[in-house]
């Protein structure tokens, strides 16, 4: 340490250097007062420099705290058209580096800094577009992301004015970050920041970006049940569902899906919540639900459909809503009544008043849709904000969450600003098998930055976008006809109350996949997710072929684990205990795979959970699980939901014994080494057992 700060002292009074080393992340940052910035990397030994090209002056070192953590910054001031102050905070404990520039007059766009003319070369890259992803690309609106075959990675992204900033490799492949082109001045006092992260894996360098993101923006990561989307089973009305503008001809819109919500009820998988569509409000010239191709005219359910109005529906149906939202058509009054920018309205009044009559209906989120094509404001530093802002203050204020869909990478970014943006959809309309690899790498960015993914509806009688949508940790939504809800798939997902039963975080390519996909080896799929109660770890994998090869290679340390751990097929019925570099190779036989993995603790037992859960250790299940010798777990029921059936791995016929509750004799089969027992709730609606 002394070695250290008398380096800081040497370099400070010569005055043409100033340098901050980090010994926890190994991150040096150094600039010269020629204009020379470099930060480098003790592992993976990598290096990231430019140069302004002009004088330094005012060169510091100092040390402080931000919402991301401790960090010594280094500051200095040089003049380019303006004069340019500029904050290079290394952070002490995170591999982050945050680069922040300040025009002191108004200026010309065009100083992009940082610009990195130097940085690890021949690295694959991963950049986000939409609902697409792609392994090559020269310019982003969101992450620049680029790592090499063994998972070093490092994310370059705009830290602030997300909706209108760029990351570009320019045609003498530096680095350069800023604000978009389309900008021609900046006003007096306009700042930019950008983020440089560098990590050991792909996975969990996105995880640290984006905590980042959210930490400096303040905004508090919903929990995976942090609204009714998220905790319960939903039915949509969106493009895909059976009842897109469409109803049964005898019942009409409200009667069919009161219907609809009787028949979930009858089969005792109740509804939380029921999304309605574009088709419920009037769009276009002619102030009709129907036309399907033109903007809002008017923000209320149209009286066609709704003759008693949106509030006397949804106290009828007894659940909540979720309402779709489009932009607004050229022929709506609200052009003349609030103020517009491009084809939405960022007036915080419209706002206010729509969320307040949303409220007031029993809206519990609403969906933005459209924002890649014609939900879009002008092109400028102010309105862009606006219309966001406004929305998420406004539906905030109502105590109502959103909901971004066809959003583009700079809306994911945005999403950090708002602690009520919930969720966002990650994949085209209709989740299909079509959809699934878009769904996993935009589930992928969406976890970083605390959003939920959504996949979209689908029926419940397909199975497999069922156990994918459960592995999501986002909204499981439906989307069937009268008389085709199918509730034992569904019962897979959720308990009898409607609660889904989730993992903790989003599924999401693993890091061997990613790197196989940068290098085009058409390899299968392989996505994860997990739930951790500290001590005991399950994860969950989902496999499937995207080309001939049909065989899961996977080992157990790949997804997390240092330690023996059963694997157990959920479609075959059995499993094996393995090493954590112990290799899985298997067929998929079905056109896909899935996998529960459960650590065996000190008592030898490998916990599976609910047998009849795909999410088979859930927290909406187990509320705690310990191992000291005896596992313990404290199990939830839904009510009139007892008795489930509890199984796991153990090397010998086990005993469980129930401190709350009751539990049955264990079933146990020899040869696959799985135990089976039913357990029951006491009045408290809990058990708490133990298996030895």
């Amino acid at each position: 340490m002394m070695r250290i700060l008398l380096l800081l002292f040497i370099v400070v009074i010569q005055g043409n250097a100033v340098a901050v080393w980090e010994h926890a992340t190994g991150v040096t940052l150094s600039v010269s007062s020629s204009g020379k910035y470099l930060v480098s990397v003790r592992q993976p030994g990598w290096t990231f420099s430019g140069d302004i090209g002009r004088p330094l002056e005012e060169m510091a070192v100092d040390s402080g705290t931000d919402p991301i953590g401790p960090y010594d910054e280094i500051t200095f001031r040089f003049v380019q058209g303006v004069a340019r102050n500029v904050t290079i905070h290394a952070y002490k404990y995170k591999p982050i580096v945050l680069f922040t520039s300040e025009a002191m007059e108004a200026s010309e766009n065009g100083v992009w800094f940082p610009t990195f003319n130097a940085f690890p070369r021949g690295l694959h890259r991963l950049i986000h577009s939409g609902w697409n992803y792609f392994f090559d690309g020269s310019s982003t609106d969101g992450p620049l992301v680029e790592f090499d075959s063994q998972g070093n990675t490092f994310i370059i992204s705009p830290a602030s004015n997300f909706m209108v900033a760029k990351t570009s490799i320019a045609s003498d492949q530096s680095i350069a970050t800023g604000i978009s082109t389309e900008i021609r001045s900046l006003p007096a006092r306009f700042s930019h920041q950008t983020l440089l992260v560098v990590e050991k894996g792909i996975n969990r360098a996105f995880d640290t970006w984006g905590h980042a993101l959210t930490d400096s923006k303040g905004k508090a990561r919903p929990a995976n049940d942090a609204d009714i989307t998220l905790s319960h089973l939903g039915y949509w009305t969106d493009n895909g569902a059976f009842y897109y503008y469409h109803f049964e001809p005898a019942l009409g819109y409200e009667g069919t899906l009161s219907a609809i919500s009787d028949e979930f009820l009858k089969k005792q998988v109740p509804l939380g919540y029921m999304q309605l569509d574009s088709w419920f409000y009037p769009k276009g010239p002619r102030k009709t639900w129907r036309d399907g191709g033109r903007g809002i005219y008017e923000y209320v359910a149209s009286p066609e459909l709704f003759p008693a109005g949106l509030t006397a529906f949804q106290e009828h149906l007894g659940i909540p809503l979720v309402t779709h939202g489009r932009w607004i058509d050229l022929s709506s009054p609200y052009r003349s009544e609030y103020t517009i920018s491009g084809d939405v309205i960022i007036d915080p009044h419209y706002w206010s008043t729509i969320m307040r009559d949303l409220r007031t209906a029993g809206v519990a989120t609403y969906e933005q849709d459209w924002l890649s094509a014609f939900a879009k404001t002008n092109f400028n530093l102010t309105d862009p904000d606006a219309f966001l802002d406004n929305m998420a203050d406004a539906a905030s204020r109502n105590r109502m969450t959103l909901q971004y869909c066809m959003p583009e990478a700079h809306h994911y970014l945005q999403s950090s600003k708002y602690s009520n943006l919930t969720t966002i959809r990650t994949a085209p309309d209709r989740f299909g098998r079509n959809r699934w690899d878009r769904f996993l790498y935009g589930s992928r960015l969406a976890a970083a930055l605390g959003i939920w993914p959504w996949c979209d509806v689908f029926i419940s009688s397909e199975i497999d976008n069922l156990l994918i949508a459960t592995l999501s940790a986002g909204p499981v939504g439906v989307g069937d006809r009268i008389g085709a809800v199918d509730a034992a798939n569904l019962l897979r997902a959720v308990r009898r109350d409607g609660v889904i039963v989730k993992p903790d975080v989003p599924l999401v390519p693993v890091d061997q996949t990613i790197i196989n996909d940068a290098k085009g080896l058409q390899t299968p799929m392989i996505a994860s997710t997990y739930t951790d109660f500290g001590s005991l770890k399950t994860v969950y994998v989902l496999a499937y072929p995207r080309a001939a090869d049909v065989t899961v290679s996977l080992q157990p340390q790949s997804v997390g684990f240092d330690e023996p751990v059963f694997v157990y097929d959920y479609f075959a019925g059995k499993g094996q205990v393995m090493q954590p570099n112990q290799n899985l190779m298997a067929r998929m036989n079905r056109g896909y795979a899935y996998y529960v993995m459960t650590q065996i603790g000190r008592s030898g037992i490998g916990l599976l959970g609910d047998a009849g859960l795909f999410v088979s250790m859930g927290r909406q299940r187990f509320a705690r699980v310990a191992d000291e010798g005896v596992l313990e777990a404290e199990i939830l029921f839904a009510s009139g939901e007892s008795p489930i059936i509890i199984y796991g791995y153990s090397p010998s016929p086990p005993v469980v014994t129930a401190k709350k509750g009751s539990a049955g004799v264990p079933v146990y089969d020899a040869g696959t080494q799985i135990f089976r027992a039913t357990v029951s709730e006491d009045s408290s609606g809990t058990a708490v057992i133990d298996i030895q």
